[in-house]
């Protein structure tokens, strides 16, 4: 299986921190009391061999009487097959509620590990836009971590327990099949235990064909996940946009894309067949000869009279049980491949994290300079001004976008920005918020709080008034504090749809949502407000009247706007022009 040793060290990377965890006390006594369920029935599987063996013996001898006490309870000395069922069926049970008691508390621990990471200091926002740039281990966080997540939990407590229960059922098989197997001469050559060498020549030719037939599935495997993922984004993409397909008329388009990304799962998933119609026809082939094949060896002695009904009974079963712990690898290979893909894309997904979390550390290292701070004291402006000192800005794939040795914005004097487009308004925005990763920057400093508002505002699910209060508590706000701020931004046709759940980024028009946004900086009320094009979607009349509610409910916070109309310009008290000679050469900005 290629690059095995990679999948375990991924596997291994993945596992252990949950059973090192604060949950590993449970988890360890999970985990041993499964590992000691198994072991007991393997006990019973080695128990029930002898059965075998008294109970077939007792057949051949036509002795009724042993026949039906070997059935019930007890015959001499040897558990009948009632006795030894209750507690198999028992632990059977037990076992399996067990493990998936494990599987989901494991499942639950790390997907709210993997939430946090992915969550934390905008990690998603970095692998975002490093995805859009380069074809990386970032694709379809969704999926990594929800489906991803459930599969590696489940296969991997399957997989292993199944692999010690079988490692054990060696163990235990070994010493029974060498003794029962006996000596055989063949061509003059005189092989003691020869049903064991059968046994383990057999399971080798199986692993190594096996392995050759089906060493291609995982990545296939891998491939198939990923088709699937791109499928289901393209039609959650249908979905959030469905007006906007609507209007451009684009719904061939959208079914040439949803066909094309089914084409691939398609066409992947006959490449999967074959592999799977070789693999299986063997597998097939392989079981049906092994299910046979431990007769056909001991039948000599049997014919010969060197062992009974019983013992034949006793041979067959543990040749079985020791071919089949070591064809362990040919029964399991498709499950293998299966977890081996999950494995690959969950480990490449934290790798992603971890290098993203390193980069934005190295980032705020290099911010904050010589000092234990990101944010620097401005030294030639007032305290509450905002000041920003050796910004160099740059787009994901280097180019540099915004060079500017100090920018400072006065407490109290709004200010809106202009520019071309793509001259690098709304980047130098990310940047003042922190979350631009590309570029450098020698300090920050951002008085007080202060709230962001993009162009396309974000309407978290569930009811509106969240929606309205994001990203503050709900219950932190009073209806009336709402619906004084929904008045004043003209949504007071909404106010009694707060508590009503729905899809509001659909079913609020654009306009609409922006109102909603701006609504919120009236209940967040900041020291500072940024606005990227935030009134893009309104009229020039309500443009006015917004902006015309912001300064009159938020006299205290000072406004610095990305705006193109003129409209606004009556409520700025200066303007800044965002400056870039050439495409290809770095902006700045002065004063219009």
């Amino acid at each position: 299986m290629h690059d095995f040793g990679k999948i375990l060290r991924g596997a291994w990377r993945l596992t252990v921190p949950y059973f090192l965890s604060e949950e590993k006390w449970v988890a360890l006594g999970l985990l041993a009391t499964v590992l000691s369920l198994n072991l007991a029935q393997n006990g019973l599987d080695l128990v029930m061999n002898y059965w075998h063996g008294a109970f077939f013996n007792a057949l051949q001898e036509k002795d009724a009487s042993a026949f039906v006490q070997l059935f019930l309870f007890w015959y001499k000395g040897q558990a009948g097959f009632i006795t030894l069922a209750i507690p198999s069926i028992i632990f059977g049970v037990a076992s399996i509620y067990l493990q998936q008691s494990l599987q989901i508390r494991w499942r639950r621990w790390l997907t709210k590990r993997m939430i946090d990471e992915w969550i934390d200091d905008r990690i998603y926002y970095r692998l975002g836009l490093l995805h859009q740039e380069n074809d990386t281990a970032t694709d379809n966080p969704d999926q990594r971590i929800s489906d991803d997540i459930r599969d590696f939990t489940s296969d991997t407590l399957s997989i292993g327990f199944s692999f010690i229960s079988n490692a054990v059922t060696l163990v235990m098989f070994l010493g029974v099949l060498w003794s029962l197997s006996g000596a055989m001469t063949i061509f003059g050559f005189h092989i003691p235990g020869y049903m064991l060498w059968g046994a383990l020549i057999y399971s080798i030719v199986g692993t190594v064909l096996t392995h050759l037939i089906g060493r291609k599935l995982i990545y296939l495997r891998f491939v198939q996940q990923r088709y699937e993922a791109n499928l289901r984004f393209a039609l959650v993409r249908v979905r959030e946009n469905s007006e906007g397909i609507a209007l451009y008329h684009g719904e061939a388009e959208e079914r040439a894309t949803a066909k094309s990304r089914f084409g691939d799962i398609v066409t992947n998933w006959y490449a999967m067949l074959r592999r799977y119609l070789g693999l299986n026809s063997f597998s097939s082939g392989y079981d049906l000869i092994a299910s046979v094949f431990p007769y056909v060896m001991a039948a000599p002695h049997y014919f010969s009279g060197q062992i009974t009904l019983g013992g034949l009974q006793r041979t067959s079963q543990a040749f079985s049980r020791v071919q089949g712990s070591l064809s362990w690898f040919v029964s399991s290979y498709t499950m293998l491949a299966s977890w081996a893909a999950v494995v690959s894309r969950l480990a490449t997904f934290q790798d992603a994290l971890n290098q993203a979390r390193a980069a934005e550390r190295n980032r705020m290292a290099t911010l904050s300079g010589a000092s234990d701070t990101t944010v620097s004291s401005p030294v030639s402006a007032h305290p509450n001004d905002v000041v920003v000192k050796g910004l160099n800005l740059s787009l994901p794939t280097g180019e540099v976008l915004l060079h500017q040795d100090e920018l400072v914005l006065s407490a109290g004097q709004n200010i809106r920005i202009k520019g071309r487009s793509g001259s690098g308004k709304s980047t130098l925005f990310r940047a003042l918020a922190g979350i631009w990763p590309f570029g450098s920057v020698q300090s920050i400093h951002i008085p007080g709080r202060f709230l962001f508002l993009p162009q396309r505002p974000y309407l978290p699910l569930g009811s509106l008034r969240r929606a309205v209060t994001y990203p503050l508590n709900p219950s932190s706000v009073s209806d009336e504090q709402i619906a004084d701020a929904m008045h004043a931004m003209r949504l007071d046709h909404l106010i009694p749809r707060l508590d009503q759940t729905d899809q509001w980024s659909h079913r609020l028009s654009g306009g609409e949502q922006q109102r909603i946004a701006l609504a919120r900086a009236l209940l967040v009320r900041p020291d500072w407000l940024f606005m990227d094009e935030a009134t893009a979607n309104l009229d020039s009349e309500s443009e006015q009247e917004a902006y015309q509610a912001l300064r009159q409910k938020l006299p205290e916070t000072t406004i610095v706007s990305i705006a193109h109309g003129e409209a606004t310009s009556a409520y700025h008290d200066r303007t800044v022009i965002l400056y870039r000679p050439e495409p290809d050469q770095a902006g700045m900005l002065r004063p219009a």
